[in-house]
């Protein structure tokens, strides 16, 4: 499978099969993660793996009810400490975290699995149940497993309604 075809297929999975993820495959994922670029390079990112059934059904209350994760056989919770903004004003933090889920969501799609990004979750319930430190910030969730479900594609608008050229803006 190519890129393109990754993006093309990748759908948000809230339906999944009773079968855990074999070791080898969950590494691809967090493999595709630690390689993705950050901020100065500084891959100030963790990768929290949640398999434990227990702390997943108790995920579902900190996801804001989201009862579908508890599903899935893992969770994946991405945060960062590097609370500095880069020169553009954008959060290091976010944008690293969102780039190494992204790459993460490909290599899940590559390997058969399914996810769906997260952005509704109560971050200091998901850090006080993961026990992840203070300072840091849980940038995003998303369950992952193999799909028990076939999601159609969601319209996207034309390239010209999101694309501009120089300085040639339009609406």
């Amino acid at each position: 499978m190519d890129v393109m075809h990754a993006i093309l297929e990748r759908r948000s999975i809230r339906r999944y099969q009773n079968r855990p993820i074999e070791q080898p495959v969950l590494n691809k994922v967090l493999e595709a993660g630690r390689l993705a670029p950050s901020a100065r390079n500084q891959q100030d990112w963790r990768f929290v793996v949640v398999k434990d059934p227990d702390l997943r059904a108790k995920m579902v209350d900190a996801c804001c009810g989201q009862r579908f994760i508890q599903d899935a056989p893992v969770h994946l919770v991405v945060c960062a400490n590097n609370v500095r903004d880069m020169a553009c004003g954008q959060p290091a933090r976010t944008v690293d975290c969102s780039i190494a889920l992204s790459f993460m969501m490909l290599e899940a799609m590559e390997c058969g699995l399914g996810t769906c990004w997260l952005g509704s979750f109560d971050n200091q319930a998901v850090k006080t149940l993961l026990r992840i430190p203070d300072d840091y910030q849980v940038v995003a969730v998303t369950p992952l497993g193999y799909p028990d479900e076939q999601v159609d594609a969601r319209p996207r608008k034309a390239l010209d309604q999101v694309v501009a050229y120089d300085d040639q803006w339009t609406d």
